[in-house]
């Protein structure tokens, strides 16, 4: 009886791989994904005459009308507006109008004394009270809100979090920063939800930062027009957050002591906090027009199980022309485009041979991630051409043809968020590999709860698990070239991008020819 009990704890884990088994129609179509098609798709997507893709401008809607060319070729049906594969996004463009900040009637210049990112400021706000609130941080042990009223006021807060002489920080007591350095959104919504009404988070070397974070700060920006950030309606998610140099924040202070103030934190571990006798004005509209951009619907209807989905995605716009530079995006992300364009004619062609997936697939190709991942929310959000609760799962591709510096060759594929929303997707992720690509290393370090990049937050998947659909998101990891208009095509490891393509479709065959669909663990579900 013991020695039963033992075996069958031991094949456990095989029993859930073992529901996988290789499939020689699946390797039939993954080899009509070839190296040869991939370039194809690369050196046009991310050719000078696309001029960067940006969302709304020549480039995107060359780069649509490329995509959906190959979707009738393929055969697809036209399953968007006005008998196209387009789904039109109704966008807004906002960008700045002469920002400024007035301190007791002093003026203070946008992108040399302070600095705002596109994203997160939209409204002036006059003749504001300030308060000091040390780190805006609040925690049991340590609360630089306590006894403080910052309702309808604007807090100034340092940058980070508190560490000792000894370099260890208050919150967690050791070497690790909490969510209070490594997340920005968390002082922010502190603030909010005391109601304040902006937030001012002093930062040191903020020539360097401007440098370093031009393209967010001085670029346009977007939303989904009659949704703000969060996908409600109405209303905005965010409170004006600005970065201001030390030098404003003593103007503010009316005395040169906020490295004083930062210091004295440091030392006791305590919060220093106070009302200020300063009246601040903050100009930082936003002119708006509007825009539109497109998804593009690849639509491979299922057989037995047609009314459950697997939609993949890959965002394939990119960065606007600035200074007489493109910004060709040959990994970010022609790659991941070039993948779903091969995925999408693959199980065309398993369909045109009686081959075709038992669940439909929705291959989608996304613009406007670039401006806040605003294709995938306004189908999530606005306009789900198919049911999110027959959804079973969203493959997402994102940056999938070079060679990071952790790794010596393209044998990887980072693989973040499978087990999020479900184990189930995650096993069959892995079993997959496991079955075709041995010698593909599946490499879960950004999928780490703790990891500071918070790369699962970061692409179009997210829009999708914050609607309950389990998802992955396929990458690469990070490179010099990222966002930079050096991301080019021959820097392109087209092999890797090919065994990287295959192992996306190869998941996604097993996910729509399995008997069962996944399960969503539902402990595990987004709040």
């Amino acid at each position: 009886m013991k020695k039963w009990l033992l075996w069958a704890f031991l094949l456990c884990p095989i029993f859930t791989w073992a529901q996988e088994k290789l499939d020689k129609n699946a390797q039939k179509f993954a080899e009509t994904i070839s190296i040869e098609d991939l370039k194809k798709h690369v050196f046009t997507l991310a050719s000078d005459e696309y001029e960067g893709r940006a969302t709304g401008l020549k480039g995107q809607k060359m780069a649509a009308e490329y995509i959906a060319k190959h979707y009738e070729k393929f055969g697809l049906p036209a399953i968007g507006e006005d008998e196209t594969y387009y789904q039109y996004i109704r966008l807004v463009k906002q960008a700045w109008d002469n920002p400024y900040m007035e301190v007791n009637g002093k003026k203070f210049a946008f992108s040399k004394d302070f600095y705002c990112f596109a994203r997160t400021a939209g409204s002036s706000l006059m003749d504001q009270e300030v308060v000091f609130a040390g780190y805006g941080i609040s925690e049991v042990s340590y609360n630089d809100y306590e006894g403080l009223n910052v309702a309808d006021k604007v807090v100034m807060v340092l940058d980070g979090e508190p560490k000792n002489k000894k370099g260890k920080y208050h919150i967690k007591g050791n070497d690790e920063p909490s969510d209070w350095s490594t997340n920005w959104r968390t002082k922010p919504t502190a603030a909010m939800s005391r109601g304040a009404n902006g937030i001012l988070i002093v930062v040191d070397d903020i020539e360097s930062r401007v440098k370093n974070y031009d393209h967010y700060i001085n670029s346009s920006s977007m939303k989904v027009k009659g949704l703000d950030k969060g996908g409600r309606t109405n209303g905005r998610s965010m409170l004006n957050i600005a970065y201001i140099s030390y030098d404003m924040a003593n103007a503010i202070l009316q005395q040169n002591k906020i490295r004083k103030y930062q210091k004295k934190i440091n030392r006791k571990g305590k919060a220093v906090a106070m009302p200020l006798s300063s009246e601040l004005d903050m100009h930082v509209n936003r002119k708006e027009a509007d825009v539109i951009g497109e998804n593009l619907l690849g639509f491979i209807e299922g057989s037995d199980k047609k009314e459950e989905l697997i939609i993949i995605t890959a965002h394939y716009d990119h960065l606007e022309p600035e200074d007489d530079l493109i910004y060709n995006g040959a990994d970010d992300n022609a790659s991941g485009t070039a993948a779903l364009i091969e995925i999408a004619e693959a199980f065309a062609k398993a369909k045109e041979a009686g081959n075709g997936p038992r669940r439909s697939i929705l291959v989608m190709p996304v613009s406007g991630e670039e401006k806040g991942l605003l294709g995938s929310s306004y189908y999530a959000n606005v306009d789900p051409r198919f049911p999110l609760s027959q959804t079973i799962a969203n493959l997402n591709v994102d940056m999938i043809g070079r060679i990071d510096d952790n790794h010596t060759d393209g044998n990887y594929l980072y693989i973040i968020g499978s087990d999020k929303l479900s184990q189930d997707l995650h096993d069959v992720n892995a079993a997959v590999g496991k079955l075709y690509l041995k010698d593909l290393e599946l490499d879960y370090t950004f999928n780490d709860e703790n990891d500071p990049n918070r790369f699962y937050y970061r692409s179009d998947h997210y829009n999708f698990v914050l609607k309950g659909v389990p998802a992955i998101f396929y990458f690469n990891g990070v490179h010099a070239d990222y966002h930079k208009a050096t991301d080019t095509v021959e820097k392109i490891n087209f092999e890797a991008l090919q065994k990287r393509s295959h192992m996306i479709f190869y998941t996604a065959w097993h996910l729509a020819n399995r008997d069962e669909r996944i399960k969503v663990d539902p402990e595990k579900l987004a709040k």
